[in-house]
C-alpha cells in the first residue's frame, strides 16, 4: 500500500496523513469486493468514491496510482482461467 492519503475539498482530492489508515481499509477492502464481485476498474472506482463519500480522486495522480495498482493485483484480474477468449 502507498503510504499517503487524501482529503476531499472544493472538488480536488488532495493528500493528508492523518487519512492514511482509512485509504489503506478501503484498499484492502476494495480487493475484496473485486474479488466478490468480480468488478471491473469502473465499478470498483465508483465503490471507491462511495467507501469514501466523495465525487472523485482520479484528478489526483498519487491516488489514482494507488487504486489501479491494487485493482490490478486482485486475484480474478490475475487469473485469467476464469476468462474465455473467443
Amino acid at each position: 500500500m502507498a503510504t499517503f492519503l487524501f482529503t476531499y475539498s472544493n472538488g480536488m482530492f488532495s493528500i493528508s496523513p492523518e487519512m492514511q489508515a482509512t485509504w489503506d481499509d478501503i484498499m484492502g477492502q476494495m480487493i475484496a469486493f473485486v474479488n466478490d464481485t468480480n468488478a471491473d476498474v469502473d465499478m470498483a472506482y465508483d465503490w471507491v468514491c462511495e467507501m469514501l463519500e466523495i465525487d472523485s480522486f482520479v484528478d489526483n495522480e498519487t491516488a489514482w496510482d494507488s487504486f489501479y495498482d491494487t485493482w490490478c493485483s486482485c486475484d480474478n484480474r490475475n487469473d485469467l482461467s476464469n476468462y474465455v477468449l473467443c
